[in-house]
């Protein structure tokens, strides 16, 4: 069986990338299409396998500006050529699912959302243009949306990373999906019951992350925050900062597990379609307190959603603010004690990498076996 995996683009290891690799660990002999690839970003299993680019790799500053070049991306992926393949398996956020698929193959979609930008959050990405520009976008995406639609059917099955993914599919796309949870690679991680007293976010710093409304709560707080990440918001965050707020940029996995270890609490302010981040913090038994909204519904046991909740993971607020972020981080002050690490890892594990590469080796193994039949 000839096998093609598609990825929107190849420029580091955040949550999407990781389920890649394990569908190269399950295809080896597979060929990656992607619209381009920044050599050494990924991991070696992924750097290891036969990669081909789209047009969009050649162009310039591709590998720092490749969002530029967003108007492109339909001709771009489209322009791959999957000719012999039988199964396709797309990995998408953006415009993977759009490929051609080859007469008689098989095109699953493990979907980590429908395109952020074009149908969730347009404003928090183009909301500060200026109007013209914001005009010319909104008519670039509106073309996208409507081939993006188009390009469903050519998808024979949609697996959603969550409900929360789930329900975007339903409403949007029209298409009934599977749920398997994406992959958390727990054994990285250790208990820890090390607590130096800071808040850590592990985030890009880009504006639907918002990580400006973590800056300006700890600032007023005046309780140290770590930030680690990097992304097109960092400047402007930077200025933001106060005196108590800290950026580190990339660290390695390695570095990032440390302060996973010796925070208090993971802070995660925005909207996930799922959130890998606190499920890392929480399998080092670390607490997270999250917008109630998203992933972290799927994610994280809150011991503030009413009475009788038992092993809590964190704590949830309501109000995406600045006070209603600061009025959890003191609620969590004030139940700290509740929280036990050992219990808060046992939830983790749940969601282990050796969990989602049976479900989605089984999943494939049904839809290949239900299409021979």
């Amino acid at each position: 069986m000839k096998v093609a995996l598609v990825h929107d683009w190849l420029t580091g290891m955040r949550g999407g990338e990781k389920c890649l690799e394990v569908f190269c660990e399950l295809f080896p002999d597979a060929r990656i299409y992607t619209l381009l690839h920044k050599k050494g970003s990924v991991s070696e299993t992924i750097e290891g396998m036969e990669i081909q680019n789209s047009f969009i790799q050649h162009l310039p500053m591709a590998d720092t500006k490749y969002r530029s070049y967003l108007p492109l991306f339909p001709f771009a992926i489209e322009s791959l050529y999957l000719s012999g393949h039988d199964l396709i398996l797309s990995s998408i956020h953006c415009v993977a699912k759009g490929v051609k698929v080859p007469k008689g193959a098989l095109h699953i979609c493990y979907c980590h959302t429908p395109m952020r930008y074009a149908w969730l959050f347009f404003d928090e990405y183009f909301g500060s243009l200026p109007p013209i520009k914001k005009r010319i976008v909104s008519g670039v995406i509106e073309r996208l949306k409507r081939w993006d639609l188009i390009k469903n059917e050519s998808v024979d099955f949609f697996v959603a990373t969550s409900d929360n993914v789930k329900e975007r599919i339903r409403r949007l796309y029209h298409r009934d999906s599977d749920i398997i949870f994406p992959p958390v690679d727990t054994a990285r991680f250790k208990t820890s019951g090390v607590d130096k007293g800071y808040y850590l976010m592990v985030s890009a710093l880009v504006p639907y992350k918002r990580v400006d409304i973590a800056i300006e709560a700890f600032n007023r707080l005046d309780i140290k925050l770590i930030i680690i990440g990097t992304g097109n918001a960092e400047s402007e965050l930077r200025r933001m900062a106060g005196p108590k707020v800290e950026f580190l940029g990339w660290r390695s996995d390695e570095e990032v597990e440390k302060y996973y270890c010796e925070c208090r609490a993971l802070v995660f302010p925005g909207e996930e379609d799922f959130g890998i981040v606190p499920l890392e913090a929480q399998a080092c038994g670390k607490p997270v307190i999250a917008y109630a909204k998203g992933g972290a519904l799927e994610t994280v046991i809150p011991i503030n959603k009413g009475v009788g909740v038992s092993n809590p993971t964190g704590v949830f607020f309501w109000k995406q603010s600045i006070q209603g972020l600061m009025d959890a981080v003191e609620y969590f002050e004030s139940t700290i004690r509740n929280f036990e690490p050992a219990k808060i890892r046992e939830h983790a594990l749940k969601f282990d990498r050796a969990i989602f590469k049976n479900n989605i080796r089984e999943y494939i193994d049904k839809r290949l076996k239900d299409r021979t039949i």
